[in-house]
């Protein structure tokens, strides 16, 4: 019986293109292990969308002379083409401006509001005295109060991981022009995070399988929990759903508190555009469902604290209890799937400094199975890796083209040239079936490593299977068994079942190349289904708006060995990878940023 498996991903901000530190941390990760869950018959709902509150939103409408909503359609439409570019295979991949997201949202603040965990304070809040608006508190820099950290931002200190108010910095500043920002009196909604203290303990105390350094800092967290404002002075946000202040204007609901109720939001969008709106409670409200979230480092304290807070004080299963909310009993996260950092020149990819490739861009140069092999065996998986041209270049070069297009290329280059068909073997010999036991474990071994999420260690032991039958081909010669075509034929046939076998290991990583190696081995139909964009109205009364979509159940990609077909005509192959230009390594392209 297949198991039901929700991939949440990080909702990208709709403020610009998203680059390829992004894509490093929520977006090629989340792809692999959704592929490999469905491919291992599992049935996977992956959603996300475009976070398009805020004031960065605002901002950066003032910046390009268009509204906060121009700009966030703007952008929507960029990232959905980049993503569909780069093959994430999203269930549902939608923003956070529909009508949808807006009564999610107002619905879960509500049931935390009835179970005592929101409560209305008067506090300080940050005001740019050059425009009179709130400025959000990642808008405020200064030094911490804690560490003495000269960078801290007004939500959080990133040195010491401590939680933060504006005010409590020490010579605040304004991000946005430097001014030093007024303080004024100001009443909001705060999410009573203390009042969870005891039961996010014992929950955390259950998470003894997630990655080191989510589960230590995550319980640091616990150690000294503060309210945290949910609402804040602004007009681009999720109204407030409360008499009193619905109608004010300038009253909105804080963006982070409405991103992170994204993925709720998109799995009932999902549910309600198909044939049966109450289907996202398989994935939600189903115990022996999981749920696996994947981020940046730099989000973990919303996905691991913050975001299950909401949820035990929507199911009413806070320090202080309660009833469950509109949506029930919701599932809380089972695996928090966090990247490090992708920097380049020791820097953090960064727009505002010119330390910056665009996913667009990289993808039209270069294709997206390059760059989602490259984040795969050589991204920030456990520690921040610094990405260089000479290591891409090196890893196209010798891994993709040398090692694994090679294998492709001769072993159905030669059993087209010698037979037309994929042969027929006969006598096989102890180093034939060596190397079919090395390709057959690969399943387990890569499949359990995926299962995981330890990206890293499944590719790198999928080539290794690529490596053997490279060397198998060395060692058996084929060309040279002329006046022994059963010998041939047998290493031959050996050979396309280990590519055959390869291609299924590496699908996950590279689902654009294995469609095209299916079809080399005489395949047709769909093997590594690709996502579609879709345009849709939105399911209430505002604009339409495109989706990520895509029927991946008809894919015929299986964890598993199948063998090959006797007989199969092959055409001869064109080449699955190009080299790249060595001196590409030394210079990168044209259109690469000036390194700081």
């Amino acid at each position: 019986m297949s198991s039901r498996v929700l991939t949440a991903v990080a909702w990208p901000y709709a403020n610009g293109p998203r680059h390829i530190g992004h894509v490093s941390g929520f977006g090629v990760p989340s792809d692999v292990f959704s592929r490999y869950q469905r491919m291992a018959g599992n049935r996977v709902l992956m959603v996300s969308g475009t976070d398009e509150h805020g004031t960065p939103i605002q901002v950066q409408a003032d910046a390009e002379g268009v509204s906060a909503r121009q700009l966030a359609d703007k952008y929507n439409r960029v990232i959905v083409n980049d993503l569909q570019g780069l093959g994430l295979s999203y269930d549902l991949f939608t923003r956070t401006t529909t009508t949808n997201h807006y009564e999610v949202v107002q619905q879960l603040f509500l049931a935390l509001y009835r179970n005592g965990y929101v409560v209305a304070k008067t506090t300080m809040g940050a005001i740019s005295p050059s425009t009179g608006r709130t400025l959000p508190d990642r808008y405020v820099e200064g030094t911490c109060p804690i560490c003495g950290y000269d960078s801290a931002r007004g939500d959080q200190c990133d040195n010491c991981g401590n939680q933060l108010d504006p005010a409590d910095l020490i010579n605040p500043r304004s991000k946005i022009n430097g001014e030093t920002p007024k303080f004024v009196e100001t009443e909001h909604f705060f999410l009573d995070l203390p009042a969870f203290a005891e039961s996010l303990g014992k929950w955390l105390s259950t998470r003894t399988d997630w990655r080191p350094n989510v589960l230590k800092f995550s319980a640091n967290l616990i150690e000294d929990l503060k309210p945290r404002a949910i609402t804040r002075d602004l007009d681009w946000g999720v109204p407030i759903p409360l008499d009193g202040w619905r109608d004010q204007p300038m009253k909105r609901l804080y963006v982070w508190f409405d991103a992170v109720i994204g993925y709720l939001s998109a799995s009932v969008e999902w549910a309600r555009r198909g044939p049966d709106p109450d289907a996202w409670q398989q994935w939600w409200c189903d115990p022996a469902a999981t749920g696996y979230y994947f981020m940046g480092k730099d989000n973990i304290v919303f996905h691991s604290v913050i975001w299950p807070a909401l949820l035990l004080g929507q199911n009413g299963a806070g320090d202080r209890g309660g009833e469950p909310g509109a949506f029930g009993t919701l599932n809380l996260p089972d695996e928090i799937v966090s990247s490090e950092f992708l920097t380049m020149s020791g820097s953090k990819f960064s727009t505002s400094r010119g330390t910056v490739i665009y996913v667009g861009d990289f993808i039209r140069e270069y294709g997206p199975d390059a760059l989602r092999y490259f984040i795969s065996v050589a991204g920030p998986e456990n520690q921040d890796t610094d990405f260089t041209w000479d290591e891409f270049v090196r890893r196209i070069n010798f891994e993709l083209a040398n090692e694994w297009g090679n294998l492709v290329n001769r072993s159905v280059s030669m059993a087209h040239k010698n037979v037309g068909a994929i042969p027929k073997p006969t006598a096989p010999t102890a180093a034939d079936h060596e190397l079919l036991a090395v390709s057959k474990a690969g399943f387990e071994t890569v499949g359990g490593l995926l299962a995981r999420s330890r990206f890293k260690q499944a590719a790198g032991e999928a080539m290794r299977v690529v490596s053997a039958a490279n060397k198998y081909l060395s060692d058996q010669e084929p060309w040279k068994r002329k006046d022994d075509p059963d010998r041939r034929d047998t290493i031959l046939h050996t050979a396309l079942q280990v590519v055959s076998d390869a291609n299924t290991l590496l699908t996950p990583f590279l689902p654009h190349a294995s469609q095209q190696v299916h079809e080399a081995l005489g395949g047709s139909g769909v093997w590594a289904a690709q996502p579609e964009i879709h345009e849709v109205d939105d399911l209430g009364d505002g604009p339409g708006y495109p989706v990520l979509t895509g029927d991946y159940a008809a894919e015929q990609a299986r964890w598993e060995s199948t063998p090959i077909e006797v007989g199969r005509p092959l055409e001869k192959p064109s080449p699955l990878f190009s080299k790249l230009d060595p001196k590409l390594g030394e210079t990168g392209p044209e259109w690469a940023p000036i390194q700081p």
